[in-house]
């Protein structure tokens, strides 16, 4: 009888399951949270990044446009029309290559909560082993 004392009883672990189960699941709820916010930082991040190369490719193109044609035009005498096609498919061409970068980045994000899924994973490997 003094054995029986010192065993749990089964209401008593049950509760103590539905507790550990409990923060089990807050505690593996707050990393994929803390995980799909470090993802939506970087998407964030690459966007800025994409944004910026789009602005830069944009007035550096505006300010080169000038000068070139205005090159192109008085030493070498080409048509205005002709320089500034010339020009324009220069500076087309650069733009696109940093908007490529910026989208090639984006699409290499992985948007699922990897570390979350594996640890669910762990977890309930290790709850099925301690089942009798």
């Amino acid at each position: 009888m003094h054995q029986l004392r010192q065993e749990r009883s089964v209401g008593e672990l049950f509760g103590q399951l539905t507790q550990d189960l409990s923060l089990l699941v807050r505690q593996e709820t707050q990393l994929a949270k803390t995980e799909i916010q470090e993802k939506i930082s970087r998407a964030s991040r690459d966007l800025v990044s994409l944004a910026a190369g789009g602005v830069v490719a944009l007035v550096g193109g505006l300010a080169l446009t000038a000068a070139i044609i205005l090159l192109l035009v008085d030493p070498i005498g080409l048509a205005p029309w002709l320089a500034a096609l010339l020009v324009g498919v220069l500076l087309a061409g650069g733009g696109y290559v940093l908007l490529r970068g910026g989208l090639r980045d984006l699409k290499e994000l992985d948007p699922a909560p990897r570390r979350t899924v594996e640890s669910l994973k762990q977890d309930i490997q290790a709850v099925k082993e301690r089942r009798p």
